[in-house]
Order: C-alpha cells, then structure tokens, then sequence
C-alpha cells in the first residue's frame, strides 16, 4: 500500500509541475510561440508514457511539425486506463509526436518500427557470420552470400545497407553489449526479402557490419575461390622512376622517366 501511495503522489506530482509549465508558456509574452510536450529524459522503444518522463516548453507556432502533442491529458491516461507507449524512441529533448506513440493500451512491436512497405524478415546466424555478435538493433550491415564447394566456392554481396531490428529476442537500440544470437531480424523491401530466403537455401549468409559514413554503394562481382589462390601474394607493384630536366629555348621542364 506503501508503494501504491508514493507511485500515486509521483504521479500527481509530475502532472502538478507539467500543469504549472504549461500555464507559464501559455501567458508568454509573444504570441507566436505555442505549448509543446518534449520528453524530460530517453524513453526507449516500448516504454509506457508517464507524466515524470515529459516537460512543458514554449515552441515557435510557425515551427510546429505535424502530430505534435500540445495537449497533456492526450499522452497521460485516466486512472485505471492503460497507458500509451513509446513506438520509437525518443531523446531528452525531443518533441513528442502522435507518430512515435501508440493508443492507451496498444500492443507495441516490432512492427511499428518498420518503415513504409517494408519488412521483417529473421535470418540464422552464429558467431563466425555475425561479426562475432557485435550486431546490435540499430546498425548496418551488408549481407554476403557464400555458395558452392571446393575450387567452385564462391562469394557474393546480395544486399547492402541493411536495418537491423532486432537480434534474437532483443529490439532495444541502447544495446551495447556483443551477444552471439542464433537470428538476426532485418528490415527488408518485398523484392530483398525474396532475394533473402532464397540465399538463406542456397548456401551461407554473413553480416558485415558497416560503418557510420552511408556511403553510396555500388553493385559487386562475386568472387571465387580460384581468384584468390595464387602463386604468389598479391603486392602493389613499384615501379621506379627517375626526374630529368629538359630545356627547350628559354623554358626549363621537370619530366619523369620510368
């Protein structure tokens, strides 16, 4: 009973200050600037709403994005009502917008961080083909397929730039730890998820986590094992050359000959 008293005062406490700062941006001299509710602190995916996580701050009316939340009671549920929940995360700071959170008592999944016409499709995975498990929800990765045996085996980038969702059971972004999962969930467009299952039948699929950069990706050749077995490791050939001067008339020229 203890407990359910200081939840209920926390509660009410939260919503008395985020009342009173309302009221403060509301009599703002300039007549351009609206009531917003930012998030007081990182809410991760799937979290539900309360009113300690959020602030009241004055926003320019003319800078307000589409589905901002202006209105408290719209967020916080009445008692005995379930609450709402975040369908992405969200930074201190961060407006709170109708398209990063859920009905009162929505189930929230996986399936709201997909973006449009997308999907989620689980691969299997071990350590050797998942970077050791340092995938986490969040990144990037290209997927290379390994198909075939012997001198005929080779290897080839079926997709780049891939979204991880999730890894095993686990979608939290703030993840930081290296975990050797058995699937990774990746996001995938209805073309790249056909691509998908059938590499996964074809032969191995690796990640390769990529990094920050988004660089433009252009299209790759396979490469087989013949091609890297040589004779002799392959070095960047140096080849020497030697600076002469040449005088024509009254113009001196530095010419290189190799």
């Amino acid at each position: 009973m203890l407990g359910v008293v200081v939840a209920g005062g926390s509660a009410f406490g939260a919503r008395e200050y985020l009342d009173r700062s309302r009221a403060v941006a509301a009599t703002d001299p300039e007549a351009a600037l609206v009531s917003v509710i930012v998030a007081g602190r990182d809410i991760p995916f799937g979290q539900a709403i309360q009113p300690q996580m959020l602030q009241i701050m004055p926003w320019p009316r003319t800078a307000l994005p589409p589905g901002a939340i202006t209105e408290l009671d719209t967020l916080v549920p009445a008692p005995g009502m379930p609450p709402r929940r975040a369908t992405r995360e969200m930074a201190q700071g961060e407006l709170v917008l109708a398209s990063k959170i859920s009905d009162f008592g929505e189930k929230v999944t996986i399936v709201q961080s997909l973006g449009k016409n997308t999907r989620a499709m689980a691969i299997k995975v071990e350590a050797e083909t998942a970077v050791g498990g340092f995938v986490t929800p969040g990144d990037s990765v290209d997927i290379v397929l390994t198909q075939g045996r012997d001198d005929g085996l080779r290897a080839v980038t079926i997709l780049q730039n891939i979204h991880v969702l999730g890894v095993d059971q686990d979608a939290n972004r703030q993840s930081d730890q290296p975990l050797v999962a058995q699937t990774v969930t990746v996001e995938v467009t209805p073309e790249q998820g056909q691509t998908l299952a059938l590499a996964q039948k074809a032969g191995t699929l690796s990640l390769s986590l990529r990094s920050l950069d988004n660089a433009v990706d252009q299209p790759m050749d396979s490469i087989r094992l013949s091609d890297i077995l040589r004779e002799k490791s392959p070095v960047t050939k140096v080849v020497a050359t030697t600076t002469i001067r040449v005088r024509r008339a009254n113009t001196v020229e530095l010419v290189e000959v190799k």
